[in-house]
């Protein structure tokens, strides 16, 4: 069908349509259309954040509240005191801002029109980093510089082994930012490429229709409905794998906090 053979070539705009492109100035030094969408989830997280500060009360009223109240106490119990421990009240801001954060550029990237933040690597690389630095100079505040450097190999190992296991760790820890990037990027921006391809047979199998209302055209319209009912569904998953992904980057920060404020691993 002329459907199916207009498709690889749409798909290739679609593919070329999630490059960085700038809206103000070069893209060395400009803004992006990734960038703008960023800075406009920040505005919308700071508004969301003001609403319910000032709406505040000991009982919650309506759904907001209820549901930033449910969203705030899963990060204190299931991220902050099931994972960080004793700790967890100082991390608290920092994993809080994190999640919410990373949720809204999810949900805001999956507008159509609208690019996620994090749907380029720069930004999750810069995420990832932010979370690297800081559970960095969390080990080092506890342990110092050379007692967070040993605390990566684990105590009552006998020499040599404890020296493999040493540079197994460090190798393992310079890694951590890389894999929390790459995780979030790949899995933002592989549903987004999924959705956008069916978004692109639903037009296209309608178009014929658009243009000109016969019988022919109406049947040969009739599997953009099909597509148009598993984009739903899709859409639906991927705000779900939004949700889940920003839940999984904030509790693997948090490990790792814990992992280096820990005696030894």
């Amino acid at each position: 069908m002329e459907a199916f053979e207009l498709l690889p070539e749409e798909i290739n705009h679609l593919v070329s349509e999630f490059h960085s492109i700038p809206v103000v100035g070069d893209l060395m030094t400009g803004v992006t259309q990734y960038t703008f969408w960023m800075i406009v989830s920040a505005i919308l997280l700071l508004v969301i954040m003001f609403a319910f500060v000032k709406n505040m009360s000991l009982v919650p009223h309506g759904m907001f509240q209820n549901m930033m109240e449910y969203g705030i106490q899963f990060i204190e119990n299931d991220v902050g005191k099931a994972i960080v421990g004793k700790t967890w009240k100082k991390h608290f801001p920092f994993l809080a801002t994190l999640f919410f954060f990373i949720l809204v550029n999810n949900v805001v990237g999956i507008i159509p029109g609208m690019k996620p933040g994090s749907g380029t690597i720069s930004t999750t690389a810069a995420l990832a980093l932010v979370a690297f630095i800081y559970f960095i100079v969390c080990g080092v505040k506890v342990h110092g510089p050379i007692g967070y450097i040993k605390s990566l190999a684990p105590s009552g190992v006998a020499f040599p082994l404890n020296v493999l296991i040493w540079v197994i760790e460090v190798i393992s820890t310079l890694l951590r930012p890389i894999t929390l990037a790459v995780r979030l990027f790949c899995n933002m921006f592989a549903g987004h490429i999924v959705m956008g391809s069916f978004a692109i047979m639903v037009t296209l199998f309608a178009q014929p229709l658009l243009a000109q209302a016969t019988a022919a055209n109406v049947v040969g319209a009739l599997p953009s409905l099909a597509f148009g009912a598993i984009l739903l569904v899709i859409y639906g998953i991927e705000m779900f794998v939004g949700v889940i992904q920003a839940y999984v980057f904030t509790v693997l920060t948090a490990v790792y906090i814990q992992g280096a404020e820990a005696e030894g691993h």
